[in-house]
C-alpha cells in the first residue's frame, strides 16, 4: 500500500562536479587526442541519487562533504534549487571539492576517474549531526565515495532507529572495493552490478546460474537471511532480484542511450523512492529500471535524473 505522506529518503554520499569531455574514443596509453564538446555538471553519487529521488517526489535530505571553494558552492546552490536539504553538507577549509573527469564516446558508454577530494573527508560526527535525519527518514541510501567507516555509522543509526525494523538501508556498493561484514550486518538492500558482484563475491558471472550463486553469496552476509534482498544491475538486461523466496528478472526499458553516467543513480534514487512510499520491492524495482533507462536518454549525470512525470511515460509507452 502507498503511503499518503511525503517519502523520507536520506542519503548519505558524494557531492562532486563532473568535468565531461566528449571524444570519438577514449585515448590509449601516453595519447592524445582532440575532442569534440565539454560540459560541466554537478555529480557525485550521493548528490545524483538524492537529486533522483528529489525529482520522483521524496522529502530528501543529504548528508556530505564539499570545500570552501566555488565548485562546492555550486554544489549547495544546486541541493536548493532541487529542494534537497542540504543542512548536514559540511563546507570544509582543510580540502577541495570532489572532482570527477568523464569521457563520453558516442555510443554513451563512458569511462570515470573520481577524485574525492572532501566527501573523504567526511566523518561520523558529521554523521552524528544528522543522525535525527537518518532515524526519521524511511529509507537511507549509502554509496562508496565516502569512507566505508562513516557510511557504516549512518547505517548503524538507521537499523537503531525507533521504527519498526529500522529505517531500510540501501546500499549502492559503487565504486566496488571490497566490504566488510559490519557494514553488510547493516544493510537490507544491496545494489551492485556485476563488475561489482564479482569483486564483492569472488565468484565470475558467465550466466544466469553465476549470477544468482554470487548474489546469493553476497545476500549470506546482509543484515538478516530471511529478508535481505540483493538487486543485481544489468543495464540493458534489466535487474535480478534475490530474495530468501525468490529470485527474478525484472526487464529493462528499451531506449537509445546518449550516456550511461547516472543510470545506476537514477535507479537507487527511485528504487529508494518507491520503497519509502510503500511500494512493493518488485514494483519498485520495475519503476528504479523505468528511472534508470529514462536517465541514459540524456546526457550529464545530474541533468540525466528523471522526473516523475518521465518515468510514468517511459512506463506508459512501455505498455
Amino acid at each position: 500500500m502507498k503511503n499518503s505522506r511525503t517519502p523520507k529518503v536520506a542519503v548519505v554520499g558524494s557531492l562532486n562536479i563532473d568535468l565531461v569531455c566528449h571524444a570519438m574514443r577514449r585515448p590509449d596509453k601516453g595519447e592524445t587526442i582532440i575532442g569534440n564538446a565539454f560540459d560541466i555538471f554537478t555529480g557525485g553519487k550521493g548528490f545524483n541519487q538524492a537529486t533522483a529521488a528529489a525529482r520522483l517526489g521524496a522529502e530528501v535530505t543529504l548528508v556530505g562533504s564539499v570545500g570552501a571553494d566555488p565548485f562546492g558552492e555550486m554544489l549547495l546552490t544546486a541541493t536548493e534549487n532541487e529542494h534537497i536539504d542540504s543542512r548536514f553538507v559540511r563546507k570544509r577549509t582543510d580540502t577541495g571539492t570532489g572532482v570527477a573527469t568523464i569521457v563520453i564516446e558516442p555510443d554513451g558508454d563512458n569511462s570515470i576517474i573520481v577524485v574525492p577530494r572532501a566527501n573523504m573527508a567526511l566523518t561520523a560526527s558529521d554523521i552524528d549531526a544528522a543522525a535525527d535525519a537518518i532515524a526519521d527518514a524511511d529509507v537511507l541510501l549509502l554509496q562508496l565515495e565516502t569512507p566505508v567507516e562513516t557510511s557504516e555509522h549512518a547505517a548503524a543509526i538507521a537499523k537503531g532507529s525507533r521504527k519498526n525494523g529500522g529505517t531500510t538501508v540501501i546500499l549502492n556498493p559503487a565504486p566496488a572495493q571490497p566490504l566488510p561484514d559490519s557494514l553488510l550486518a547493516h544493510v537490507d538492500i544491496l545494489t551492485p552490478n556485476q563488475s561489482e558482484t564479482e569483486l564483492l563475491s569472488g565468484m565470475q558471472i558467465n550466466n544466469e546460474e553465476g549470477a544468482h550463486n554470487a548474489a546469493e553469496a553476497l545476500r549470506a552476509r546482509m543484515v538478516d537471511a530471511a529478508t535481505s534482498v540483493v538487486v543485481l544491475t544489468l543495464g540493458e538486461q534489466g535487474a535480478l532480484i534475490l530474495t530468501a523466496t525468490a529470485s527474478e528478472r525484472i526487464h529493462a526499458f528499451p531506449v537509445e542511450a546518449v550516456d550511461t553516467t547516472g543510470a545506476g543513480d537514477a535507479f537507487c534514487g527511485a528504487l529508494a523512492t518507491a520503497l519509502a512510499n510503500g511500494e512493493t520491492l518488485f514494483s519498485a524495482i520495475a519503476f528504479a529500471n523505468a528511472a534508470g533507462a529514462a536517465a541514459v536518454t540524456v546526457v550529464g549525470a545530474t541533468p540525466s535524473m528523471p522526473t516523475r512525470a518521465k518515468v510514468d511515460l517511459l512506463r506508459s509507452q512501455s505498455h
